[in-house]
């Protein structure tokens, strides 16, 4: 299969790379009609290129001219789904109830807590002995996640010593009018599991009324994600994706697309779609910022594919980058989200985010994302505390983990209509994969030293 006229590879059933032409060492390995990285030595036609003859061509910090190449489109919502119209004014697709630790100490309390009411608890080790940006990604996340619009009731444990004190994160959260949110501080009343129980019982009866009702598809969030891609992740399942995406920004609605460090080497295709200069500027110093915090750590920004996506054919980070980006369809970048950030706006939206799946899916999450697209080659069962439908990128993966996917892009080449419909089945109830089996958990990004 030849992906672009200008291609000098082709990728076969095993979902590797075979040359077209000869290729002398130091050409660059043409793929999806960009560079993949250089050749290391000569490759004949019909060889394998692969990592023994096949080299990334990435560096660091680079300087981008904003050339802007985009089509506006044109905006008319006619889809609707079943979702809740919250207090608050949010519209969300569940109304489960979430037990979220201010720290990770009372990780346990949470787990029995939510058990006794089929709730989700987010664990996580934070929330104490951190300091400076480790210590507000903390707390900003798990404010951001008390917000979703997924929660029909929010229970904050806290133990009452941690530096994330139950005081700082009742301030975090700011207007907290229409939300059904309670407290437990674990070291004041005799039996906090008692109490516990008592507010949980709070938190059913504040959202047991709620009803779904038709909402237009304008109001639904989309997190965009892959993991454990193959070679045809990039050909079938995130370009299935793509086209999703651009049919929910043209009916109003939002994609949120994250993964920064598996944008370098595709990074200038999303730049040339920022909606304005200034929206550039920002993509440009989310970028080259990831490329930094890569070589404080005197770490080189390539080193991202996996074993797993070697063995399915990815080579370099060019490679996975170039089919990674295309999740992101073709319409505008309208926004760049901070990590942590809950602001999204209509359109397509970049989050700042690394590319380990399950952190990178709890900020998409903590955007306010309802649901999650994720492509996978190789399989996972991991899900996000959204409904995380999973996507697979070939028909064997999906006949051999039925139990973990949700969706065959492979069979599906001929129903362009398929995702978009179960995506509003999802919206509307329909329970993914990972909801079924309880795969639901979050993860934060650290940076800093622990005390």
């Amino acid at each position: 299969m030849k992906i672009h006229p200008h291609d000098t590879v082709e990728v076969r059933e095993d979902g590797h790379k075979y040359a077209l032409c000869p290729l002398r060492t130091g050409d660059p390995v043409i793929k999806y009609g960009m560079p993949i990285g250089t050749a290391t030595q000569p490759i004949a036609p019909g060889e394998h290129v692969h990592t023994q003859n096949l080299r990334t061509a990435l560096e660091g910090r680079q300087s981008y001219a904003y050339h802007p190449s985009f089509q506006l489109p044109e905006i008319r919502c006619t889809r609707s789904f079943l979702g809740y119209r919250r207090p608050d004014g949010q519209v969300g697709i569940r109304k489960d109830l979430w037990v979220i630790p201010t720290v990770g100490c009372v990780n346990g309390l949470a787990r029995r807590l939510a058990g006794e009411v089929g709730g989700i608890p987010l664990c996580h080790p934070y929330g104490c002995s951190q300091l400076g940006d480790d210590h507000q990604r903390t707390a900003e996340l798990l404010a951001s996640l008390v917000h979703h619009p997924n929660a029909g009731g929010v229970l904050v444990v806290s133990l009452g010593c941690e530096n994330n004190t139950l005081e700082s994160f009742q301030e975090r959260l700011g207007d907290r009018t229409g939300l059904n949110v309670r407290f437990l501080r674990a070291q004041d009343p005799g039996d906090e599991v008692q109490r516990g129980r008592e507010l949980l019982r709070e938190l059913e009866q504040g959202c047991a009324s709620w009803t779904r009702e038709e909402i237009p598809v304008s109001q639904l969030k989309v997190g965009l994600k892959c993991g454990g891609s193959d070679g045809f992740s990039g050909i079938v399942a995130n370009p299935l994706v793509g086209r999703f995406s651009d049919w929910l920004v043209a009916q109003g609605g939002t994609a949120v697309l994250t993964e920064v460090p598996e944008m370098f080497g595709a990074e200038t295709l999303l730049m040339a779609r920022c909606a304005t200069r200034e929206i550039f500027d920002q993509y440009v110093e989310m970028i080259n910022g990831f490329k930094d915090y890569y070589q404080r750590y005197g770490q080189p920004c390539y080193e991202n594919p996996s074993p797993g996506n070697k063995a399915g054919g990815i080579t370099t980070l060019e490679e996975k980058s170039l089919g990674c980006v295309q999740k992101g369809g073709s319409t505008p970048v309208r926004a760049v989200l901070p990590y942590a950030s809950r602001r999204t706006v209509p359109g397509l939206n970049v989050l700042c985010a690394p590319g380990n799946d399950i952190v990178s899916a709890t900020a998409l999450a903590a955007a306010g994302c309802h649901l999650l697209l994720f492509t996978t080659g190789r399989g996972t069962p991991l899900g996000s505390v959204v409904p995380t439908v999973k996507i697979a990128s070939n028909h064997r993966l999906a006949l051999n983990k039925p139990h973990w996917i949700d969706f065959d892009a492979q069979n599906a080449q001929e129903e362009e209509n398929a995702l978009m419909e179960l995506v509003l089945q999802v919206a509307s109830g329909k329970p993914t994969r990972n909801e079924e089996r309880q795969e639901r958990e979050i993860a934060i990004f650290k940076d800093g030293v622990t005390l």
